[in-house]
């Protein structure tokens, strides 16, 4: 019997787990950089709504959601209501000095964020030393000329904010009933690489082209993710928000194992 579709994932069936999958504060300091705002003054009632809708995201995409991402929710939830109440006031009528409820968490945003500074510092060097820093095909910011802006590698939240602009724009698409079909992650990776064999590299949008509905565009941004994960593909984005696009790369001799891979379980 053929045994060849064994190890072939359904989306709901697929657990991504990604070595840069950071935390509830990147989360957070992600949004507050993506909307411009002032972290010592966060409108919690918009950061509060963003982040829960990432975590519905994360959590339809069977992402590996730890519990610390819906104890920040409860958090968030909860400095939002107290926000809500009104100030105590004194026996004159004025308000109290009473702490802001958002400030102990600011206070650890802010202490995350010179952690990660200095992490990244650490981690630029090493990028540097290696000569891995720069975008990987360097032709084209010869073409590009003076105004080439290098690129960065994206992270899962920044990846997560493009995605949600996906969706968004696929709502808009006039709706076409089809026969059902589900294509395995692992098929759809194999069409993902034909794909970027042709071009080199392609726009983060383009890759979701011939998606068909949400579920294709599940399984296209699953597929992605484990193509990161076992070092297919590197992934850049230009400037803060700008575009992202995809590279293909030779695969190392000591990537991680395609998930269900029997080979990944031997000694």
């Amino acid at each position: 019997m053929d045994q060849s579709h064994d190890f072939e994932s359904a989306p709901d069936a697929f657990p991504v787990k990604l070595d840069q999958f950071e935390g509830p504060l990147d989360l957070l300091l992600h949004l507050i950089k993506k909307n411009e705002l002032n972290i010592h003054d966060i409108p919690i009632a918009l950061i509060t709504a963003q982040y829960l809708e990432a975590i519905a995201l994360m959590q339809e995409l069977n992402l590996d959601v730890a519990g610390e991402f819906l104890v920040m929710a409860a958090t968030l939830i909860h400095i939002k209501s107290k926000m809500l109440l009104p100030r105590p006031e004194t026996a004159a009528g004025v308000e109290g000095e009473e702490e802001d409820p958002r400030d102990a968490l600011i206070r650890r945003l802010l202490e995350h964020q010179k952690f990660k500074a200095a992490a990244g510092l650490l981690h630029e060097r090493e990028q540097l030393r290696a000569a891995q820093w720069l975008r990987p095909d360097e032709r084209v910011a010869e073409i590009a000329g003076p105004d080439y802006e290098p690129e960065l590698e994206v992270d899962l939240f920044s990846l997560l904010t493009a995605f949600q602009a996906v969706v968004q724009r696929a709502k808009l698409r006039p709706k076409v009933v089809l026969p059902p079909e589900q294509i395995s992650v692992e098929a759809r990776i194999d069409q993902l690489l034909a794909r970027l064999s042709e071009t080199e590299a392609c726009g983060f949008e383009d890759l979701f082209d011939d998606a068909r509905d949400r579920g294709d565009l599940i399984v296209t941004f699953l597929a992605l993710l484990e193509m990161i994960r076992l070092k297919l593909v590197r992934v850049f984005q230009s400037g803060g928000f700008g575009p992202i696009r995809v590279y293909k790369r030779p695969r190392p001799a000591d990537a991680p194992h395609p998930i269900g891979d029997p080979e990944g379980h031997r000694g």
